[in-house]
């Protein structure tokens, strides 16, 4: 993916089309980045107006669009929905023709949608509009549970900071983990979080953060190799079972064993990047005891395998450690 076309239209969202702006726009060669070329188009060049009443100067038109590799529609207006502009929609429509990236932002997958590419195919929206759409268009199937959908080269996200997400999605694809998490260090982001789908995630940030069950979960993500009852955990948290259970559902979303399940994934993943350990000795560390209850859960929770991952995002080259299937002890008890 070397050439980037964002489509802006009048009544724009300022923030959406940031978005796009920082996750492909900017010259991050310093960091051993590729830049893209990276333009901004319209269908009338000129002034555009946002959404929040100020303008923005576009001076390209749509037929950088028709080169681009990447096309990225962001949001465009309630109020043009129904009547998307068919200048749009031909470059989305060409655009898939030729196998190239197709992109949206929020309310963008409306433009996407009248396009008519996402007849048959699985997409989604801010969750607010999911239903809308759904009766507006009855041959997509949308789904409003998740952060973004990819299907085939079509990547529709939800709203707002969602499509960051999308974003860093994309461009681990074509970049590869290790750039990929470059970028969004600079972001100051996670390179993905758990959306409630199988995704490629680094570290999923609760929504709230307990100080009180700060230091029992720092000691959960130091111990992952240990077995954890929610007995332990709330004696170390100086609470009943059940109030700690209760607790950390209300502060982080799911229940401790599934936190800690998903954790448990998560460092897999870092080891299959940034290690060549055998996946025996990885289930260990991770806590999962052994290479085949790892591939159960990366199955399960990723839709893939340890293998297939470590091929994908390995920032290592191969070596015999990925051969290496060495029996590991038990887990070891707490203490």
């Amino acid at each position: 993916m070397k050439t980037v076309a964002v489509i802006v239209q009048h009544g724009f969202a300022p923030f959406e089309f940031g978005l796009a702006c920082e996750a492909f726009g900017l010259d991050r060669s310093s960091d051993g980045i590729p830049n893209f070329d990276f333009r901004i188009v319209t269908p009338e060049p000129g002034a555009i107006s946002s959404n929040i009443g100020f303008s923005i100067n576009v001076e390209h038109d749509l037929a950088f669009a028709d080169e681009a590799d990447l096309v990225v529609v962001t949001p465009i207006p309630r109020s043009s929905w129904g009547s998307a502009d068919e200048r749009v929609s031909a470059v989305v429509r060409r655009a898939v023709a030729r196998d190239a990236w197709v992109l949206t932002v929020c309310s963008g997958a409306f433009a996407v949608a009248a396009s008519g590419v996402l007849d048959g195919r699985r997409a989604t929206t801010h969750w607010m509009y999911a239903d809308t759409m759904a009766a507006m268009y009855p041959a997509i199937e949308v789904d409003p549970d998740v952060l973004y959908v990819q299907d085939g080269r079509i990547i529709t996200s939800a709203g707002t900071a969602a499509g960051l997400d999308a974003c860093l999605h994309l461009l681990r694809q074509e970049l590869g983990a290790e750039l990929t998490n470059k970028i969004a260090r600079r972001m100051v982001v996670s390179p993905q979080r758990d959306g409630g789908q199988a995704q490629f995630i680094d570290k999923p940030l609760p929504q709230v953060a307990s100080l009180s069950l700060a230091p029992v979960t720092d000691w959960m993500l130091e111990n992952l190799r240990l077995e954890l009852t929610v007995d332990q955990l709330a004696a170390k948290a100086h609470m009943s079972p059940r109030t700690f259970a209760r607790r950390f559902k209300a502060d982080f979303g799911a229940t401790p064993a599934a936190w800690l399940a998903r954790q448990r994934i998560i460092h897999a993943q870092r080891l299959l990047e940034k290690t060549d350990l055998g996946l025996d000795r990885i289930a260990y560390e991770a806590g999962f005891g052994s290479a085949a209850v790892l591939r159960q859960n990366f199955a399960r929770v990723l839709d893939t395998t340890p293998t297939a991952y470590r091929a994908r995002f390995s920032c290592t080259l191969p070596t015999a450690g990925e051969r290496e299937h060495a029996a590991m002890p038990a887990l070891a008890p707490v203490a």
